[in-house]
């Protein structure tokens, strides 16, 4: 069983920046793969990007456009979504995922899900 708990998020002006923190607890085998969602109300769930914990490969998705960076410490078990020049459509809760593969994870076929955090960008 793995327990993940976000924070990092806020309110925030458009333009704005926030980093988003995923800590994993449990079992002491990393997941393959581990990501971050978001849900806008309304609006189903959509990934926003994810890193296989191996080598540290990336992926983003289309409407990222450059503006989120993630990275981890494997050390501190720490999954981190770093979001600058922030808009109001990225307004929503943020969920950290930890799953098998990048497609099971991008269908939100996941493992495990942690309880979110809210990200509001408003001026």
């Amino acid at each position: 069983q793995v327990q993940l708990e976000e924070s990092g998020g806020g309110s925030v002006q458009p333009g704005g920046s926030l980093r988003l923190s995923c800590v994993a607890s449990g079992d002491s085998r990393s997941s393959a793969i581990m990501g971050w969602f978001r849900q806008a109300p309304g609006k189903e769930r959509e990934g926003v990007a994810a890193i296989y914990t191996d080598r540290g490969s990336a992926y983003y998705a289309a409407f990222v456009q450059g503006r989120f960076a993630i990275s981890q410490d494997k050390a501190k078990n720490t999954v981190y979504l770093q979001m600058t020049s922030l808009k109001p459509e990225d307004t929503g809760v943020y969920y950290c995922a930890a799953g098998d593969s990048l497609a099971q994870l991008w269908i939100g076929s996941v493992n495990y899900w942690g309880q979110g955090t809210q990200v509001t960008v408003s001026s």
